[in-house]
């Protein structure tokens, strides 16, 4: 075992202490399923047998700023959604298998048939990292210094601006949400500064997104309606609220709110729906394979690009309710072609068997439909190509 091994107990006590300072409300975003903390239990006690880990997989890794969970699983792993079983063989070392930051070290040691990976204090020195281990800890050290340091699951910025601009309704309430009118001037198309005015109750935000009339997503085997996709348009701030606005006669007639467009992704016009500013949700993803079975298809490319391809969004026809969790990893099949077998004593028409070909991973779910990630893919991707478990 390398002698970096025997001087566990500085990292370990710096990655307990780091753990142990968080508030109970920053650790509980930090969520750890029964079916992870089950699989690191399995696997803690020996390790994985070496058939599992990657054919080159290195010694030893210095986690590196850049770095992200499946990267490292990557490394050691044939299968880098298999996070659990890695973090199962870190279990004795780090407390939670989202808290590991730059500097640290994974050591890969083998014995008897198996595979453990242990966490050596780090090399040449990390002076965050010692700092914590020296270091008196108080009360005062504030979570954001850990949050802002510890690796992510997969690539932050893949998926950050989408988080704020998809929206999925279980019905077409964006109808009856407020809606702009017009633009100064008599415009029809409004960009960045542009003023524009419009009705329905604006109380409630000071922020609002602006969103195309949405459409309907289908399942693409029975043609259901699973829920409402609003194509995303920009973002606009209330400057004021609608006043009371009397006529001639002395009777109340309707007015508008006046907005400034504050950005901009596609023009924004008339008819155009409102709908407020999300405070962005701070969520760390692991990646995990599905506990049960689980299969469906493709609703379609998010956008307006008919195939995709690596690092491109897809909604997928299964939701919370079918068991779809953030973070499952799964896997992209193409359909096999149908061809005619010429080489026999008659020409027949054959399917051919269908091909794994790609990863998806699913970063944001709703109660029918879910959104997933390229992460690898061999062909185009398009509505109606079906998705398995790994």
């Amino acid at each position: 075992m390398p002698s970096c091994v025997k001087q566990l107990k500085l990292s370990l006590l710096a990655s307990t202490l780091a753990l142990a300072m968080l508030p109970a409300s920053a650790q509980g975003q930090f969520p750890i399923t029964e079916a992870q903390r089950q699989t690191a239990a399995q696997v803690a006690q020996a390790g994985v047998p070496l058939s599992e880990l990657a054919p080159d997989a290195p010694e030893s890794h210095t986690v590196k700023s850049g770095d992200t969970l499946w990267d490292i699983s990557k490394l050691f792993l044939k299968s880098p959604w298999r996070w659990p079983e890695l973090w199962g063989m870190n279990r004795e070392q780090i407390a939670n298998p989202h808290l590991i930051y730059p500097g640290q070290v994974l050591v890969l040691v083998k014995k008897d048939g198996r595979a453990q990976l242990l966490l050596a204090e780090p090399r040449g020195g990390n002076a965050d990292m010692q700092g914590l281990a020296s270091a008196k800890l108080s009360p005062q050290v504030r979570a954001s210094k850990f949050e802002d340091t510890a690796i992510l699951a997969i690539p932050r910025h893949l998926i950050e601006p989408f988080l704020n601009e998809a929206v999925v309704l279980d019905t077409d309430s964006l109808n009856k949400a407020p809606r702009i009118v017009a633009a100064q001037e008599g415009r029809v198309m409004m960009t960045r500064g542009d003023l524009a005015y419009a009705r329905g109750d604006m109380s409630q935000a000071q922020d609002w997104r602006v969103f195309r009339q949405a459409k309907p997503l289908r399942d693409p085997g029975t043609g259901e309606v699973l829920g409402y996709e609003a194509p995303y348009l920009g973002t606009a701030q209330l400057m004021r609220l609608a006043d009371e606005v009397k006529n001639a006669d002395g009777k109340s007639e309707p007015t508008a709110s006046t907005l400034t467009i504050k950005n901009v992704r596609q023009e924004i016009g008339a008819g155009d729906r409102l709908a407020p500013v999300l405070q962005r949700e701070f969520v760390r993803y692991v990646p995990h394979s599905p506990a049960t079975p689980m299969a469906g298809q493709i609703i379609s490319v998010y956008g307006d690009a008919l195939t995709g391809g690596q690092n491109q969004i897809v909604s997928l026809n299964r939701g919370r309710r079918d068991g779809m969790e953030r973070g499952h990893v799964l896997a992209l099949w193409q359909a096999g072609r149908r061809i005619t077998d010429s080489t026999g004593e008659k020409r027949e028409q054959l399917k051919l068997p269908d091909e794994r070909h790609g990863v998806l991973f699913v970063f944001q779910v709703y109660e029918r439909v879910s959104y997933a990630l390229i992460v690898s893919v061999k062909q185009p991707v398009q509505g109606g190509d079906r998705f398995t478990q790994p």
